[in-house]
């Protein structure tokens, strides 16, 4: 069993590598490119008609896998600190959300921790990325991202025709101009790939964390503000957030 000294001595090195996971994970999600995939196949009018390859970019960020990788990060926090608010202090409340006892009676410091965490983790929801309105969007279970429906477009070429201005005569050639009219020679077929998220899935997250912020701000009011039992409050917060 470990000793409340040696969970303070640790506490700071595990906030330290958490605000940069955290940092690289916001600026990971800031890259809309790593965020975005498509698939382009080429099909010729006809047999004559040039071949063009495929082209792809795979999706690289998916926002889902972001947010289980914060939790992940966040709990290993969220538990050390826990371990050593439980064994430091005696003022204690319920965190209730809707009628339910989500957390049993935290210490007043450890609410005080919630609270700020909380804050941060609202401020990561509301930048999260989302799918584009624009567009309409499915689930793709081949690559575990969003996609759009195929659209197909015309490809075109430049063909030079000609325009005789005045016929030939035995006096003169025939006066003729050059222009160039676009013929359909193919069709591009294009998906767009996405590994952001439903706007419904971000106001779903957005609401549980509030709701969460709010029940923490009434159970630090009603609290009043060594060995130790190794505490894991982690695994149930973003069980409930990001669940």
């Amino acid at each position: 069993m470990a000793k409340l000294n040696q969970i303070i001595a640790v506490e700071k090195g595990i906030k330290s590598k958490t605000h940069q996971d955290l940092t690289a994970a916001h600026h990971g999600l800031q890259k809309p490119a790593l965020l975005a995939g498509i698939s382009r196949t080429y099909q010729p009018k006809d047999e004559e008609g040039e071949q063009l390859p495929p082209e792809a970019t795979r999706v690289q960020v998916k926002a889902e896998d972001v947010l289980r990788e914060t939790a992940q990060t966040l709990t290993r926090l969220f538990d050390v600190t826990a371990t050593k608010d439980w064994a430091n202090c005696g003022a204690r409340a319920d965190v209730k959300v809707e009628g339910r006892t989500l957390l049993s009676q935290v210490p007043v410091s450890y609410l005080l921790f919630l609270e700020k965490q909380l804050t941060d983790v609202n401020t990561f929801i509301r930048k999260l990325p989302v799918l584009d309105a624009s567009e309409s969007w499915v689930q793709d279970p081949s690559t575990d991202a969003w996609k759009t429906e195929p659209v197909r477009t015309v490809r075109t070429k430049k063909v030079p025709r000609n325009h005789v201005k005045a016929e030939a005569t035995d006096k003169h050639p025939a006066q003729v101009d050059v222009y160039y009219e676009d013929v359909p020679v193919g069709y591009w077929t294009t998906v767009k790939f996405s590994g952001a998220l439903p706007a419904r899935r971000v106001n779903e997250l957005l609401d549980r964390v509030e709701k969460l912020q709010q029940a923490v701000k009434f159970a630090r009011e009603e609290a009043n503000g060594i060995e130790v039992t190794d505490e894991r409050v982690g695994d149930v917060v973003f069980g409930y957030l990001f669940g």
